[in-house]
């Protein structure tokens, strides 16, 4: 990972409004700004939705528990982000959007359409947030020299984003995984493994969850329950016998949110979590081993 900085402009003065983002030593530039400022000319004359370009379209799930999630490409923006906002293509869910262009040569369609196409992609191997997209788009045909520069934009957009706020298309990290001490959560004859990261807590593959969960998870955490739905029309969790399984390494935002969903029930994840010495989370942290 290479460090980078990001130069954030508030373009309106209103901190929670149009935000203009560009990052160390490269051609994009993205805008960042709330559904409400849509029709403000602080938004909609901005000369940047005059261009091609790709845009993210984000908002809460109907169960209320994290981000729901649209990618799109227009040729210009503007006229499709008019759509979604009350034409013809209208997205109820959006709360907020991030577009990103360039403020060097300028993007083509089929350049849009690549980083259309593999955001979609990679948002669906993270599964990280549901989808909005309906179908997966074909990836153009680009030169050589094109897919090249295509490849560093989406890059340097994918190390742009988390800072944005957006977790979507983040896959566990892999270096860490082999360092980080490894965790178990265990109970009602289940085994689960996983590792602290800068992203969350992570849960191994392979690690098993509560087929049932308790009856009061259904009665005070609905949202818990739908998201469990989600995880499982998604293939993140398999059944496998008398449980399921986690078919990939998935980044829960807390250790109690990662042993919530291990053991299938509300649970602590800091004293859940336990190293192979029997030491909690909890101690772990206090005492700075982990």
């Amino acid at each position: 990972m290479i460090p980078f900085s990001l130069r954030i402009f508030v373009a309106d003065g209103d901190p929670d409004g149009l935000r203009i983002v560009e990052r160390s030593n490269w051609v994009g530039r993205a805008l960042v700004f709330p559904r409400a400022a849509w029709a403000q000319p602080s938004v909609a004359d901005r000369s940047e939705l005059q261009q091609t370009g790709v845009y993210l379209l984000l908002g809460p799930r109907e169960d209320g528990e994290g981000d729901r999630l649209y990618i799109g490409e227009g040729d210009p923006i503007k006229p499709r982000l008019a759509s979604h906002h009350s034409g013809t293509a209208q997205k109820d869910f959006w709360t907020r959007a991030i577009c990103f262009v360039s403020m060097g040569q300028a993007l083509n369609k089929a350049h849009v359409q690549f980083l259309e196409v593999n955001l979609i992609r990679l948002a669906k191997q993270a599964k990280r947030v549901p989808l909005d997209n309906a179908n997966q788009p074909t990836e153009p045909t680009l030169s050589e020299a094109d897919r090249a520069d295509m490849q560093v934009f989406l890059q340097h957009m994918l190390g742009m984003l988390p800072v944005l706020g957006v977790h979507a298309f983040e896959q566990p990290p892999q270096a860490l995984a082999a360092s980080a001490p490894e965790l178990m959560c265990t109970g009602k004859g289940l085994e689960a493994r996983g590792y602290e990261s800068t992203q969350g807590f992570v849960v191994k593959a392979g690690s098993q969850a509560a087929a049932i969960l308790v009856p009061s998870m259904h009665k005070h955490f609905p949202g818990f329950v739908a998201w469990r739905e989600e995880l499982i029309g998604m293939g993140v969790l398999a059944q496998q016998g008398a449980h399921y399984v986690f078919t990939q390494d998935y980044v829960f935002n807390s250790p109690s949110a990662a042993s919530d969903m291990v053991l299938g029930r509300s649970s602590n994840g800091r004293v859940e979590w336990k190293d192979a010495q029997g030491r909690a989370l909890k101690s772990l942290q206090e005492n700075g081993a982990a």
